[in-house]
């Protein structure tokens, strides 16, 4: 439903406009419609015209159905913010991003930012409980096969400033683990779920 297309300036970064046939805004999990450059969930408007293909409601569940239809959209459930240009960047899934201090970080940057370095292979970032923070990013990465006998300790730190230097200082990974590979869905896709679900069991019951 957004994409890059010909006729349009390609914004490096960005995922690009609504397709044709699509109404799609940046709005809050009321549905409400939220101005340019501000943070909200990508929205599918779905009246007074549902878009052709959007999906009708899920079976035998009215209260997720209720849950993801607000107003006059279907709440995807992508956190991003929409330039003045119309163009969409995507900070990450609603449940994914990461809460730190009171930054709001999004998984996908860090893993772009980490992905440039020729240490690594692959790469998932989630949130990992700190009793300061609340939340911090931590990295798992399955390192390139020429790297693999490097010192990890220095690696880190090395991938740490690698990752300040793109993004911001205060995105960097705090945590970083060295792993042979990621979990992923049968189409390949990471599921940072499962990643971020182990993370957190590891924290001492209160």
């Amino acid at each position: 439903m957004i994409g890059s297309f010909r006729c349009n300036q390609v914004k490096p970064g960005s995922c690009g406009m609504a397709a044709p046939g699509h109404d799609m805004a940046i709005v809050d999990e009321d549905g409400n419609e939220l101005p340019r450059g501000k943070e909200g969930i990508i929205g599918v408007k779905v009246k007074p015209v549902r878009p052709l293909g959007l999906f009708t409601q899920y079976v035998d569940d009215p209260e997720r159905t209720q849950s993801v239809f607000r107003g006059d959209y279907y709440l995807t459930g992508d956190k991003a913010v929409q330039d003045e240009d119309g163009y969409f960047w995507v900070i990450g899934r609603n449940d994914d991003v990461i809460t730190s201090a009171g930054y709001r970080i999004g998984p996908f940057e860090v893993e772009s930012a980490l992905i440039e370095h020729p240490a690594v292979a692959e790469v998932a970032a989630v949130s990992s409980p700190d009793p300061t923070r609340g939340e911090i990013v931590k990295a798992f990465i399955v390192l390139a096969e020429e790297c693999k006998t490097r010192d990890q300790s220095q690696l880190v730190t090395e991938l740490q400033e690698h990752t300040k230097r793109l993004t911001a200082p205060y995105k960097y990974p705090r945590k970083i683990e060295f792993v042979d590979s990621l979990p992923k869905t049968g189409s390949g896709k990471i599921r940072r779920v499962e990643l971020r679900r182990k993370e957190w069991s590891q924290q001492p019951k209160k």
